[in-house]
């Protein structure tokens, strides 16, 4: 089993930057993707960016250019820059590991941008 935690969140002006941590324990030899999500309420939850055990990233297009996703092996990051009112969401750390595909999940880091 793989266990995601995430911190970083807060409050922060628009145009401004924040940077999102994501811990990762566990069995994570097996893990191949880890993506971050976001989601605000009555609203699908949605995915920001996403990175490869191999370094290949992709992006959603709202988020194109502001943010960068990035790894190493204590955890997944999320540098969040030019962020805007439209960026305010709980985010979730994701990982997807081994032969049966599962899914971990974090508990959500809460990002308000506001001025």
């Amino acid at each position: 089993q793989v266990q995601l935690v995430e911190s970083g969140g807060g409050l922060v002006q628009p145009g401004g930057s924040l940077k999102l941590n994501c811990e990762v324990s566990g069995s994570t030899f097996g893990i191949y993707v880890m993506d971050w999500w976001r989601q605000v309420p009555e609203k699908p939850r949605e995915f920001v960016a996403g990175i490869s055990s191999g370094g290949s990233t992709k992006y959603a297009d709202s988020v194109e250019d502001r943010f960068i996703i990035f790894r190493d092996r204590n955890g997944l990051y999320l540098e969040m820059n030019k962020v805007k009112p439209e960026d305010t969401a709980v985010y979730y750390c994701h990982a997807k590991s081994g032969v049966s595909a599962t899914d971990s999940w974090g508990q959500g880091t809460q990002v308000t941008v506001s001025s």
